[in-house]
């Protein structure tokens, strides 16, 4: 998606060890017309594949995932990081490192929002080393909902997220809006 690629360039910051700041469009202050932009080409691009849901984490997966959901026109639910005390019954829980908060992270989805059998799309902010999104997969399987596809906002390729997923066993078509190949000091190069 070139609008998104071109904010990158331009807005995107390394901060070093694989983080990259793009506080100003996705995970601190949200463009809504570049948002519904990403939606419609997500939504396009999964357009022949049967989702009957969208899975995503929080928070920053969101925006996207619930753009997405409104083109595809099915719910979204998000994994929550900590446990309400409305969230009752049965529970799915994974946990996951994160880059950005320095350790691990819990993702929680009530069991009453992932059915069985269900046709499930996560869409989410980053695909870096895959951790995340192999967690959101595992919560998937312990539900017994189907996997169809993963979209991301950012892939960092040079981290081995893709290749870490497909050989956890979860080959499912994977689309990325914008690659970033490589970032180094105040380079960022995209693929």
């Amino acid at each position: 998606m070139q609008a998104l690629k071109d904010r990158i360039l331009k807005e995107g910051r390394n901060l070093g060890n694989g983080i990259l700041k793009i506080d100003s469009i996705l995970n601190h202050q949200l463009d809504p017309q570049l948002m519904v932009g990403m939606g419609k080409e997500m939504a396009q691009h999964f357009a022949d594949i049967q989702v009957d849901r969208i899975l995503t984490a929080e928070i920053s997966g969101i925006a996207p995932a619930l753009m997405t959901a409104i083109e595809l026109n099915v719910p979204i639910v998000y994994a929550r990081k900590k446990q309400p005390i409305t969230m009752r019954g049965t529970i799915y829980m994974e946990a996951a490192p994160s880059h950005t908060k320095g350790g691990m992270v819990e993702l929680l989805v009530s069991g009453e929002f992932l059915k069985a059998g269900e046709n499930v799309l996560i869409v989410d902010d980053f695909l870096a080393s895959g951790e995340t999104l192999q967690a959101l997969c595992r919560l998937l399987q312990a539900a017994n909902a189907n996997l169809v596809g993963v979209g991301i906002v950012v892939e960092k390729s040079f981290e081995g997220g893709r290749e870490a997923i497909i050989a956890a066993g979860f080959d499912v078509p994977i689309h990325a809006l914008a690659t970033i190949a490589s970032m180094d000091g105040d380079i960022i190069t995209l693929a």
